[in-house]
Formats: structure tokens, sequence, C-alpha cells
């Protein structure tokens, strides 16, 4: 899976604040992710990262057409 620095991860469940949305600080073997809604900052197990991902959001880039 193709994760970058800056992208918007939508996961399937949401934080216990209720976002469901993740900025990408670090990728590796732990991702370093940051909640848009309260601003906890988790360093989370790429397998679990990937498994949990719904959808990955980029400013740059048109969306995709199917």
């Amino acid at each position: 899976m193709d994760v970058r620095i800056g992208d918007v991860l939508e996961m399937k469940k949401a934080h216990p604040c209720g976002s469901k949305r993740f900025d990408v600080l670090r990728v590796g073997m732990d991702f370093k992710i940051k909640c848009q809604g309260c601003g906890h900052e988790v360093m989370v197990p790429r397998a679990k990262i990937e498994r949990n991902i719904k959808k990955i959001l980029r400013e740059n880039e048109p969306p995709e057409v199917k």
C-alpha cells in the first residue's frame, strides 16, 4: 500500500473522539498518525494500519476514475 507522509487516512473505525481521519506524520515499519479531531498522536504497526484504512486522501492528486 502506498502511504506517504502528508496523506490523510480515512479509517474504518473512529477514534474515541469520533473522528475517522488521521494525518500521516511518519511511515516505516510503524506509522505515526495524528487524529484530525483531537490532535492525539499515535504510533501504530504497519500491518494494523493497512488492515484498517478505508481511503487515502491526497490534496495534489485528482480522484481516481473507475
